[in-house]
């Protein structure tokens, strides 16, 4: 019986050359399909996070408004005014783009309107050549 047993150990073999290269090839087919769509996935997340600061900066503008509603800060006009960095940091966390602009604009009925200048989500909301958003613009993303 012990004979029996060792005779089939010295029997089992191992996988052939061929099976080896059949896996190798199996799991590059599998790589050239897989690293393109993560590369897709990785930028389209990129392209959401600064759309999300942008939506982020504007709400950190209407806390600055609603905190300095009757304040002029030098730079309202046309019931306009200007927010940017100097105003907004105390508001903002984290915040890698620090060239933006936020335009507050009062309308008659005394509702407030956001926009956003000079930020990398205005390009990608309404493309390359735009210069600002809305909220709306970025919510609707």
């Amino acid at each position: 019986m012990l004979q029996k047993l060792k005779k089939r150990l010295k029997n089992q073999k191992g996988f052939t050359l061929i099976e080896l290269l059949a896996v190798i090839v199996i799991l590059g087919i599998i790589a050239a399909i897989a690293i393109p769509a993560i590369g897709g996935i990785i930028d389209k997340t990129e392209k959401d996070a600064q759309v999300s600061e942008g939506i982020q900066i504007i709400s950190s503008a209407k806390l600055y408004m609603s905190a300095h509603q009757h304040i002029d800060n030098g730079t309202a006009s046309d019931g306009k005014m200007e927010l940017t960095t100097t105003e907004l940091d105390s508001y903002l966390d984290n915040v890698d783009d620090t060239g933006y602009t936020v335009l507050v604009t009062k309308a008659a009925s005394g509702k407030y309107t956001y926009e956003i200048t000079d930020h990398a989500a205005v390009q990608i909301v309404n493309g390359s050549s735009a210069t600002s958003a809305t909220e709306q613009n970025l919510l609707d993303y």
